[in-house]
């Protein structure tokens, strides 16, 4: 059984976490600087965004962490150190500098940056504040951490678990980031998770890629995948359980308290999404195959006419129908069903590829939630799917058309 708590990245043993401004950003009211730090050696785990383009932070932590292994995670925010000509350098320099202060080795460093693609990014402020970071550590640092690796986010996202392996109760916590250039395939988003319990590097590798596939990878805001995406779990082991190393009991508690914290993050990240009002989830059930539930679930999750009709409470189910239709999904358009639901409650739209009849009023009070879900009956099978988005709105446009100056 999985229990939230409180703590986020320090709620597990042996973590701590800091964020200061360090003056990479002009506000000098924003945190751009995060540190978590595991006060012994910890299993590692990263997946990183599938762009070509890639910055240079994911280039140095993925040498890091080929062994399995780091102890200490430092991220910034205002700059993404992406097509730097000196951005690796400017990288291993933050892990040396973080490594020296911290009296660790600076391949036990994973670093990552968020923020504009393309602006070089001066290591003075970093050096200059990492005394501050260091000092700044706490086991009740994590609301600081999270700050700290804010740009256009609205709102602090972190989580915590208690769970049990092995009859040894276990921590899970995590922070993250994303509100714009968000996407399946690792959509600019960070995600940074820690845990005390003990887990080899190769299962938690095995279960980060496989969670990620339905949650993080179900994930759209604007349809624009980052360059600077990762999520990394540190694991250090301090709860005392016997190390998993293989499929089992254990290793599903383990993955089951993922899950939740994973889920949890997606859902704060797809309903800060840059500019929207609401946070749209997509279930799809009833589908022949598990990629074709995934497909459509994408789909309308991905349209900016679902999003626009969502912003404007609109019961347009024809562009939901419309976005499966162009999916790639094989699917008998005339067994799909539609509804609408939220809080206010539930308006069915389409049944057998063919509207109903509905009160648009209610319709109307149901999609003026904060929270909808759309949802689709493919009838044609058990499989089923989930992704979350939200609505597209002019203020998206307005913080985009002027985000680098």
């Amino acid at each position: 059984m999985v229990k939230t708590i409180i703590g986020g990245v320090c709620a597990a043993k042996g973590f701590k976490a800091s964020g200061v401004h360090a003056g990479i950003r002009k506000n000098r009211t924003k945190k751009d600087l995060a540190l978590i730090l595991s006060e012994k050696k910890a299993a590692a785990a990263c997946v990183y965004t599938t762009n070509l383009v890639k910055g240079a932070p994911l280039t140095v932590t993925k040498a890091h962490v080929q062994n399995g292994y780091a102890q200490a995670v430092i991220c910034n925010s205002g700059n993404a150190n992406t097509c730097n000509a000196n951005g690796v350098e400017i990288a291993e320099k933050t892990c040396s500098l973080l490594g020296e202060a911290l009296g660790i080795p600076a391949s036990d460093v994973v670093v990552a940056s968020t923020g504009v693609i393309g602006q070089p990014l001066d290591i003075t402020p970093i050096q200059n504040a990492i005394p501050a970071l260091v000092s700044a550590l706490s086991d009740e640092g994590s609301e600081a951490a999270a700050e700290g690796i804010m740009t256009t986010d609205t709102v602090r996202k972190e989580i915590a678990v208690e769970f049990t392996v092995g009859g040894k109760v276990c921590k899970m916590g995590g922070i993250a980031k994303g509100s714009g250039m968000i996407h399946p395939n690792m959509a600019t988003m960070l995600v940074f998770i820690t845990t005390d319990c003990k887990i080899s590097p190769e299962m938690l590798q095995k279960g980060l890629s496989s969670d990620i596939e339905n949650t993080f990878n179900m994930v759209s805001v604007d349809g624009d995948t980052s360059t600077n995406d990762m999520v990394s779990v540190l694991a250090n082991g301090l709860a005392g359980n016997e190390e998993i190393v293989e499929e089992g009991e254990d290793f599903t508690a383990f993955m089951e308290a993922l899950n939740t914290v994973t889920v949890f993050l997606c859902r704060k990240i797809a309903g800060d999404g840059e500019g929207a009002t609401k946070l749209l989830e997509c279930k799809v059930e009833g589908g022949r195959d598990l990629i074709t539930a995934k497909t459509v679930a994408k789909s309308v999750i991905c349209s900016s006419l679902v999003k626009a009709a969502m912003f404007g409470a609109d019961a347009n189910w024809g562009r939901v129908l419309c976005a499966i239709g162009y999916s790639g999904a094989d699917v008998d358009v005339s067994k799909i069903d539609v509804s609408f639901a939220s809080a206010k409650g539930t308006v069915e739209v389409c049944k057998n590829g063919a509207g109903v009849a509905f009160s648009e009023e209610k319709a109307k009070e149901i999609l003026l939630e904060p929270e909808i879900d759309v949802l689709i009956y493919l009838n044609d099978g058990e499989e089923k799917s989930v992704a979350w988005g939200c609505d597209l709105t002019y203020e998206y446009v307005r913080i985009n058309g002027d985000y680098r100056t």
